[in-house]
């Protein structure tokens, strides 16, 4: 694993660390951790004084959440010092990066409902007042959860997660709707998981953070074993299984949304993602991808750039359209033989064909050593270039056009291509025309609310006799 991996939810204050933490922290380092995030559940017997100071010994790897658990609801009343009193401090003291542990829990029952919810509330008010998010933890308390965090107008709030995530699907659904990520432990490794599996693969992976809940919940292969904090990438490498990705890859991406949610890098130096720092190259699942241009011939009303240049955990947005020898040493910077990857796919957040002398001159460079190129595109290349580009990709491999629509009004509202009602027939040529060029020509639309797609599949399929595949709205790369 190349790639930083975050524990977003570990108990390093647990006694079962005692013996070891030490080594526990350093083998996580040593395994790919770039932070772990443990969380402090107050209790009568301990302020959170204890993880407090594991997680400033530790010198910013290991970062600070701090709450008053559900089953401990019921001793506040008891307390000398308010826990909110002490989570105010260490928020003052720029210690403390989320209130959490906090929720309900009706499993166990170890504190009245009524007071579970009183709270649980006050506890999201105090995230509000702080501006910090919230870890939510729920147990056979899913109704409750839910209207608790509507009523709380969370939507509202810095954000927050539904840690060690094993509830239903509509549980997912409505935490999604209102802003939150969901957290996976290693429970989604469990033999008997399918439905937990099934949430996860239908939660968008930018929503997703990975946890051991250590020393709880051990992952295969290591059930029954106390877990710790390396053991999360066990986690995060069953994401990529369910999701279809690399290991690097989720985590390159949940890293990234941990550091967004948590932001955790707001005291450090360090420098934020710019149009300066855009990937020209950059690696999903084993495929190198291109991204040579940010222009585009339609400015679609689903196109995910109009909210995020930010793909797969890579920022897409040039300051420049780099020329044949920049393109060059962005691939080599990644520091693989091309040869190595699956492909090469020219598809950035824009459309590469604009550019067709570019990518004539990289691909060809790149089929001599071996490789299978492809290009995704929009399929107006010919209205573009005043000409039929097909007879110039014949070193293409695979070629993939955005359908889109089964028909041209349909294509002009969602696409607002400029060729008004010419862009449709051509796209249709297009798709066509790639057949006698190039070995595998797939078309494609995003499954957008209303969009007729099985009339679309009937173009594809029947009409023109090419692959078909629909791409999941809000969903890119």
């Amino acid at each position: 694993m190349k790639e930083k991996i975050i524990d977003t939810h570990a108990h390093l204050d647990d006694a079962r660390f005692d013996d070891d933490r030490a080594e526990v922290i350093a083998r996580a380092k040593d395994a790919g951790l770039g932070r772990i995030l443990t969380v402090a559940c107050w209790s009568l017997e301990d302020d959170t004084t204890k993880a407090a100071r594991i997680a400033e010994e530790s010198e910013g790897f290991v970062r600070l959440i701090a709450g008053v658990h559900p089953h401990d609801a019921k001793d506040i009343a008891s307390a000398t010092t308010h826990p909110y009193d002490t989570f105010k401090e260490l928020h003052s003291k720029g210690k403390l990066i989320a209130i959490g542990e906090i929720g309900l829990d009706y499993h166990y029952d170890n504190s009245p409902k009524d007071i579970q919810r009183k709270v649980f509330i006050d506890q999201i008010r105090l995230a509000r007042e702080l501006e910090l998010p919230i870890v939510v933890h729920t147990r056979e308390a899913e109704e409750d959860t839910i209207a608790i965090l509507k009523d709380e107008g969370v939507n509202e709030l810095k954000g927050g997660v539904l840690h060690c995530f094993s509830g239903s699907a509509r549980l997912a659904e409505e935490a999604l709707a209102l802003g939150f990520h969901l957290s996976f432990s290693g429970i989604i490794t469990f033999p008997k998981a399918e439905e937990l599996r099934e949430v996860l693969a239908h939660t968008k992976i930018e929503r997703i953070l990975v946890e051991t809940d250590c020393p709880y919940l051990a992952p295969v292969p290591h059930r029954g074993k106390r877990a710790e904090p390396m053991h999360v990438i066990d986690t995060a490498r069953k994401v990529a299984d369910v999701k279809g990705l690399s290991i690097d890859d989720v985590a390159r991406i949940t890293t990234l949304n941990a550091e967004s949610l948590f932001d955790l890098n707001k005291e450090e130096s360090v420098v934020e993602e710019t149009e300066a720092h855009a990937k020209v190259a950059y690696k999903i699942r084993n495929s190198l991808y291109l991204n040579i241009t940010n222009r585009c011939t339609n400015q679609c009303t689903f196109c995910a750039k109009f909210k995020s240049y930010t793909v797969k955990g890579h920022y897409l947005k040039l300051d420049h359209e780099p020329n044949f020898k920049e393109v060059l040493e962005a691939v080599a910077e990644l520091g693989e033989p091309v040869k190595d990857y699956d492909e090469i796919v020219f598809c950035g957040f824009g459309e590469s064909l604009i550019r067709l002398d570019l990518v004539k001159k990289i691909g060809l460079h790149f089929k001599k050593q071996g490789c299978r190129i492809r290009i995704d595109t929009d399929g107006l290349a010919n209205l573009v270039h005043g000409g039929n580009v097909l007879r110039d990709l014949k070193f293409v491999d695979v070629i993939s056009v955005s359908l889109n629509a089964a028909d041209a009004d349909t294509y002009d509202k969602l696409c607002r291509t400029p060729y008004g009602k010419d862009a449709f027939p051509a796209v249709l040529f297009f798709i066509r025309e790639a057949k006698k060029f190039i070995p595998k020509v797939q078309a494609t639309v995003v499954a957008v609310p209303g969009l007729d797609v099985e009339a679309c599949r009937r173009i594809a399929e029947d009409d023109i006799g090419v692959t078909f595949r629909v791409r999941e709205y809000n969903e890119v790369g």
